[in-house]
């Protein structure tokens, strides 16, 4: 009976483990084909890869050895020849550059060789033939997946030795010798938990933590614990152990930064450090390792005496197993923990990546899953220029707002948006003053623009010149700036001067330089508010700009990214170009998917885009934008500040446009006019962006055919006689320049022209015309009419 009995056990245990292994087998088997899938397409490949505009570089550029290992460390590159961005090697005054698999479409390889900081000479291995510039790999901007995870990629021959040696003291100090499971701390961890009743000791490998981490969640069942056994066995099976710490470096959790997860240690070094994974020192590597543990607990930004702490226990282990002797380890033990400021971890870009990502969404969701690389059109140097500018500059709005009022609830935040004006191409983007505390894109704020507005109206006006006008208009009409009351819609529209001055009969060019209000209404009265919202729409501007009195001042509201794209018509020949952020999209197989063709329409006549242009560099130099001049910038340039609620600057040469905007979120008035709280901001970004190779060449804006330069009298505005004692030069669209030579200055004429004293009015002498002004309404009727309630409220500050 109980050998029977013994039988049925024994026969009943093997059937139990018989069944087991199938049970085990199948459910390997089940596992193994999922993991299989995902590490044939790349553990990561759900992640998508955001890098900037290419970077060119040419013989004679300023440039050194080191500078360019940087370049390419910021797109990918390593040192081994298996990464699939690429490789490089250098060598006494040269480096060799060879683009992988994974590189941009086009990328060549080649020899760069450098002379006294220069790049003296490039060839190209692809033919050996000499070329005069290089194209570089584009930067990667970001990494992004589900969940808001950013990584930056790294490859096992790129990850520094001393950074291998942190990692596996700190968490798998066997790694390299086991099979994914560590008996012997297992049986020690479990040793521990008898013995103090509590589960106080780990023993996860790293291939564990790797599964765990790419497959599983976070739940602690039996059921998660089989399936973390299944996983880690079939990755050791497939995997080299190269290959299974290079997945964990990229997948590691370390922390939260803003609003995103930082995971693997490449972007870790990067949010912590400002760092590349290859510059890490021994103490930035043992602390990164020891984030591994617990990330927020650790986190040097909140906690860094904790976070000291945990690192120079990793160092301890790093000592304990060798890698460092008592000399390296008391050194390291001994350092400071050195943490990134500012935005070097690429977060000043997130504005850009945000605006980008809600194009891709609108536009391609056909395309959304099969993209894995995106090529914009962000200038990474031109981008860290925006951002210095923003703050540098907002700083001192602070500190303006603060001498002149006694409180300031919140602080004013900021937009600046970069293009080039030919292609559309956004440069550089900065929308806030720190993404981290707000991630409200405020180049996409519905704000007034005032007086950047202001250029469409003489636009239209000098559009009279093209098509069948009764009144034809040119930089040298006189128009009247005395107080005015203009009726519409059965009311009265009363707009003021900045500062209650006014100057009387005025050329347009002067009113513009000035930024006079009377006189931008009173011409878009003779021009037609519809001819002047009709030609703003084609220009970019949105539909809710309505033709009122009101619209001459930019009472109605628009973006900063619209005032940027409407801008391009004077900056681009009178041709708008939608401004875009994407060049490029290709799948994981690097098929291209999509590629950005400019979309250009021509709304002004060249010659009208030209005069306008013409009298914006007037606002500059003479006029309401003269700080931009007294501030050092140099280059020939046309823009228009802007006052209402907030202050604006726009402005442009012939390779960069740029617009600034400034303001409060709950759009109380700022109290400062665009000239003292935009444009300094613009000034330093293009100051900064004149020293660039791709922008410093700015010249003269091209006169087209059809303009003609006379010579006029500064007192008459007719042609100047030999006799006129002012002489300037101005341009016309042929046929509309003046034919009546000056009567003033006529030889029977002079001694009566000693005696009349002709008096100029502001910094220019551009002024004084005797001819018709531009009707206004009685002065004296108008206090008692009733005001225009409907239009948008402007405070007429400029």
């Amino acid at each position: 009976m109980r050998r029977r009995h013994s039988r049925v056990l024994i026969s009943a245990g093997f059937f139990s483990v018989f069944l087991g292994l199938i049970i085990f087998c199948v459910c390997y088997l089940s596992f193994a084909k999922r993991i299989d899938r995902r590490l044939s397409a790349g553990p990561f490949s759900d992640s998508v890869n955001i890098y900037s505009a290419p970077r060119i570089v040419a013989v004679g550029d300023s440039l050194t050895l080191e500078q360019v290992v940087h370049q390419l460390r910021q797109a990918g590159y390593g040192t081994a020849r298996s990464n699939p961005v690429g490789w490089y090697h250098e060598r006494s005054g040269a480096i060799e550059i060879f683009p992988g698999r994974d590189a941009k479409p086009g990328q060549e390889p080649c020899v760069m060789e450098f002379s006294k900081g220069t790049v003296s000479r490039i060839v190209s291995l692809a033919d050996n033939t000499v070329r005069p510039s290089y194209e570089f790999q584009p930067q990667l901007i970001d990494n992004l997946s589900q969940g808001r995870e950013k990584r930056r990629l790294v490859h096992f021959a790129d990850i520094p030795p001393l950074l291998v040696h942190a990692v596996i003291s700190a968490e798998d100090k066997h790694f390299f010798q086991h099979t994914g499971f560590d008996y012997f701390r297992i049986i020690k961890a479990a040793y521990v938990d008898v013995k103090d009743g509590r589960k106080a000791q780990g023993a996860s490998t790293l291939s564990m933590q790797l599964a765990r981490g790419l497959w599983l969640d976070s739940d602690k069942s039996w059921k998660r614990k089989f399936e973390e056994l299944l996983i880690t066995i079939h990755l050791e099976h497939k995997l080299t152990k190269q290959q299974i710490f290079e997945d964990y470096a990229n997948q590691v959790y370390l922390g939260w930064h803003d609003t995103f997860s930082i995971n693997g240690f490449g972007q870790a070094a990067r949010v912590y450090f400002g760092k590349d994974l290859s510059q890490l020192t021994v103490p930035e590597a043992a602390l990164l390792a020891g984030l591994v543990q617990r990330p927020s607990y650790y986190n040097p930004f909140r906690y860094p005496a904790r976070a000291r702490e945990r690192r120079d226990f990793v160092l301890s282990q790093m000592r304990e197993n060798g890698y460092l002797n008592d000399d390296q380890y008391d050194q390291a033990a001994a350092a400071p923990v050195h943490l990134a400021a500012g935005t070097s971890d690429g977060m000043g870009a997130q504005y850009f990546v945000d605006l980008m990502n809600q194009e891709l969404q609108a536009h391609f969701d056909d395309h959304e899953k099969q993209t894995r690389y995106i090529y914009t059109t962000l200038d990474p140097v031109l981008q860290r220029a925006a951002e210095d500018a923003v703050r540098t500059g907002m700083q001192a709005v602070d500190h303006q707002l603060k001498a002149r009022r006694k409180s300031v609830h919140g602080k004013p935040q900021v937009a600046l948006i970069a293009l080039d004006p030919h292609t559309g191409e956004i440069k550089a983007l900065v929308g806030g003053r720190n993404y981290s505390t707000s991630q409200l894109n405020h180049v996409l704020a519905m704000r007034q623009p005032g007086s950047v507005f202001k250029p469409f109206v003489y636009a239209a006006a000098m559009s009279t010149a093209i098509g069948p006008s009764s009144e034809i208009f040119t930089p040298d009409s006189v128009i009247d700036d005395s107080p005015t009351t203009f009726y519409f819609d059965n009311g009265t529209y009363q707009p003021d001067n900045f500062g209650h001055d006014f100057m009387g009969e005025v050329t347009l060019r002067t009113a513009l330089a000035h930024s006079l209000n009377v006189a931008t209404v009173k011409l878009a009265e003779q021009v037609g508010y519809r001819n002047v919202v009709a030609l703003a729409r084609s220009a970019g501007l949105n539909g809710a700009i309505q033709p009122t009195p009101a619209v001459a001042l930019g009472a109605y509201d628009a973006t900063p990214l619209e005032i940027a794209g409407a801008y391009t018509v004077f900056a681009n020949h009178g041709v708008r170009v939608d401004p875009s952020l994407v060049s490029l999209i290709r799948g994981p197989d690097g098929k291209v998917i999509y590629s950005h063709e400019a979309n250009a329409r021509q709304v002004l006549d060249p010659r009208v885009a030209y005069l306008v242009v013409n009298m914006m560099q007037d606002v500059l130099n003479s006029g309401t934008g003269a700080g931009v001049r007294a501030r050092g910038f140099e280059l020939p340039a046309a823009g228009k500040t802007g006052t209402s609620r907030d202050g604006w600057f726009a402005g442009f040469t012939s390779q960069l446009l740029c617009v600034v905007w400034v303001g409060f979120d709950d759009n109380s008035d700022l109290g400062l006019e665009g000239a003292h709280s935009a444009l300094p901001i613009w000034t330093a970004f293009m100051k900064r962006a004149a020293q660039l190779r791709p922008y410093r060449d700015a010249r003269e804006f091209p006169q087209p055919s059809g303009i003609v330069t006379v010579p006029i009298c500064s007192d008459s505005g007719e042609l100047a006689s030999p006799y006129c004692p002012r002489v300037r030069d101005d341009v016309f669209i042929d046929g509309t320049q003046p034919v009546q030579e000056c009567p003033l200055h006529a030889p029977a004429s002079m001694q009566e022209s000693a005696d009349r004293v002709v008096e100029t009015v502001g910094p220019d002498s551009n002024d004084v015309k005797p001819a018709a002004s531009a009707s206004s309404m009685d002065r004296g009727q108008a206090k008692a009419l009733p005001a225009l309630d409907h239009l948008p409220h402007h405070s007429f500050r400029e």
